[in-house]
């Protein structure tokens, strides 16, 4: 990032899957596209990334789902479902597109062919690089950021569009004060680690009284295994001994597999105490927020990164068709996350009988059904391809390049 080059359409804080997504989207569209990642590299993160099936339509429209079966993702064909001692759902996985089924890529792996690909479409990325603080004009309007340089240095960079890609704890929502409109206490706490030589039978989700147990097959012939319970016995039930806390409760219904457990994971287990979910308002005046900034919940329907796709979708949708975006993005994310949050936060409160679960899980694969609907369009996927090709990308229309060039508040 340069003073010859400090402006732009759109400025994407956070380079992961969610921003590295919609940077593709609005760079094939013409658009000049600056992302900024605190992070040095764009390395493996917190994450048990299960893909749902609108997940992978997305990433199969932005053209990066051979990429990642290439470089060893394994296809997921079923997904089973247990509740207590009974196997209650036997799902087949059938192919779509060019999906043979679902994906399930570690993060190291999905993050970085996601940013690169926004590369290749002309994003420009910087790593290392902390965002401080959104600039505002006299209207109060969000036009533009700063930053902080790898060697240490502040920058200004002026933008269309400043959009939130920073996760749970943003830093952008936090400067543009965004509401949170609902929070959840009910959370998991969690724990997952990756394990070698378990057969590949699809997802496979088990759960008990106050117990979650997933398998999610991924790269290089591994799984992640995680578990999760209430937070008021997650320190003595999973957090103290790991290892023995996923072993201990896949015994119920997987012994050979808690056996192999007990051999040891490939690499540091991980844990997570778990967090309070929130809807924040995702959008306003030259700004906006996608994936976790936005809208976090709890891990339990392992929707996160699914969600973090749609979102960057949705919201190239109305900044290219659009003249302020804000107010379309913020109805349909909202549309979206009023019934995928309840039912999130429920799951993950442990406070349902079996009976009550399997409605929940029904819910949910419908509520899948209309994201699926909603990106089957192709639209702002064609939008972004059309204008690629016909080179007609322009400045974003909220904010004009006379308004780019006047005079900000400090």
């Amino acid at each position: 990032m340069t003073k010859t080059s400090d402006i732009c359409d759109i400025l994407i804080v956070g380079a992961r899957c969610a921003g590295s997504a919609i940077a593709i989207l609005l760079a094939r569209a013409g658009l000049d596209v600056r992302l900024v990642e605190q992070a040095p590299e764009i390395g493996d993160t917190l994450s048990t990334h299960a893909l749902m099936r609108p997940g992978v339509a997305v990433l199969d429209r932005l053209g990066v789902l051979r990429q990642i079966v290439a470089d060893g993702t394994p296809t997921i064909t079923r997904t089973r479902f247990a509740y207590g001692s009974e196997d209650l759902l036997d799902i087949a996985v059938k192919p779509k597109g060019n999906a043979a089924g679902l994906y399930a890529p570690r993060r190291s792996l999905l993050d970085r062919i996601l940013c690169q690909a926004a590369v290749e479409a002309g994003a420009h990325l910087s790593l290392a690089t902390r965002f401080e603080t959104v600039i505002r004009d006299r209207s109060g309007r969000v036009v533009g950021a700063e930053v902080r340089l790898p060697d240490g240095s502040p920058s200004r960079l002026r933008a269309g569009l400043v959009i939130g890609a920073d996760g749970r704890l943003s830093a952008v929502a936090r400067s543009v004060e965004a509401r949170c409109r609902v929070e959840d206490t009910h959370h998991s706490g969690l724990v997952y680690g990756y394990f070698d030589d378990i057969p590949n039978e699809g997802y496979r989700w088990f759960f008990d009284h106050g117990l979650q147990v997933g398998l999610i097959p991924t790269n290089g012939g591994q799984h992640c295994v995680f578990a999760a319970c209430r937070p008021s016995e997650y320190r003595a039930r999973l957090a103290c001994n790991p290892l023995d806390g996923i072993a201990g409760a896949l015994a119920v219904w997987a012994p050979e597999i808690a056996a192999r457990l007990a051999e040891g994971a490939t690499e540091r287990m991980r844990r997570f105490p778990g967090a309070p979910g929130h809807i924040r308002d995702c959008a306003g005046p030259g700004w906006a927020l996608v994936g976790d900034a936005g809208y976090y919940k709890d891990p339990a329907t392992a929707h996160g990164i699914t969600d973090a796709l749609l979102d960057a979708v949705h919201l190239a949708a109305h900044v290219l068709t659009e003249r302020d975006a804000h107010e379309g993005y913020q109805a349909l994310r909202d549309a979206h996350a009023d019934v995928i949050f309840p039912i999130t936060q429920r799951i993950a409160s442990f406070d349902w009988t079996f009976d009550e679960l399997a409605v929940l899980h029904r819910d949910l694969n419908d509520a899948m059904r209309w994201e699926l609907a909603s990106i089957e369009s192709g639209l702002p996927l064609q939008q972004s391809a059309d204008r690629a090709e016909s080179g007609t990308g322009s400045k974003v229309k909220g904010m004009t390049d006379e308004e780019l060039s006047r005079e900000v508040a400090a």
